[in-house]
């Protein structure tokens, strides 16, 4: 069971030290690691955000599902994914996969993904219905998703333009067959340092979460989290 949080957190967000407090308490879900799926849009901050809490957890791994999904198989991967990652981690065994090289498109040399007690694993669709059963948690990056996809364009060039006009349809048609959003434990949401997040779209929080930034969770580009309940009731 996901640990509860105090009825004024809900009403205000939860500050990166309470989720890493939260995390730790957390049973484990893989074996014996606490599997923590980060997903949402493309383009929504997601790596970002799992490597800052991965640092707050002292280093913990953290797998990007863009080195497990390849050209030919953007959602496809689940069953490589279990095989390769998960079956091992399970058994407490280290598990190696061979990240794919988007550009050369083939995969590169294996990496070793050991046991840790906290697994970070980033990407769209870690929250698929497949997953969820290994997750300890699943936290959702709470922004729309055009203003995601915007972002992932803006970020990625003209070079990548052709990559995200077929990406974008079948990321649609992915949440639209499995969603990951209903049942996020709990919901990120970015907000910059001197705008309120109360005037960015989201969740039924509203303005009352507005003033939370989380403290702790600062990047240098001035960009803040708040940490929020999700739809899963979990919390």
């Amino acid at each position: 069971m996901v640990p509860s949080i105090s009825a004024g957190t809900r009403r205000s967000g939860l500050v990166i030290q309470q989720l890493v407090s939260s995390v730790r308490r957390t049973p484990p879900s893989c074996g014996d690691v606490r599997l923590l799926g980060v997903d949402g849009h493309a383009g929504s901050g997601k790596s970002t955000f799992a490597g800052r809490l991965a640092e707050a957890l002292g280093g913990a791994p953290v797998l990007h599902l863009d080195d497990i999904a390849t050209h030919a198989e953007l959602f496809d991967w689940t069953g490589r994914l279990l095989r390769e990652v998960l079956a091992p981690l399970r058994e407490g065994r280290t598990a190696h996969y061979r990240p794919y090289d988007w550009r050369a498109r083939r995969f590169g040399p294996a990496r070793a993904l050991p046991p840790a007690p906290v697994v970070l694993l980033e990407g769209v669709g870690a929250g698929r219905r497949a997953l969820r059963p290994h997750l300890a948690l699943l936290l959702w990056m709470e922004l729309p998703a055009e203003e995601a996809w915007r972002a992932g364009r803006e970020r990625d060039g003209e070079e990548q333009r052709e990559f995200w006009d077929g990406w974008i349809p079948a990321e649609r048609r992915h949440f639209a067959e499995d969603p990951s959003r209903p049942h996020a434990d709990l919901l990120v949401r970015r907000t910059r340092e001197g705008i309120r997040s109360g005037s960015a779209a989201g969740t039924e929080a509203g303005s009352e979460a507005a003033s939370a930034s989380v403290s702790g969770s600062e990047s240098a580009s001035g960009e803040k989290y708040l940490v929020l309940p999700g739809p899963a009731g979990t919390w």
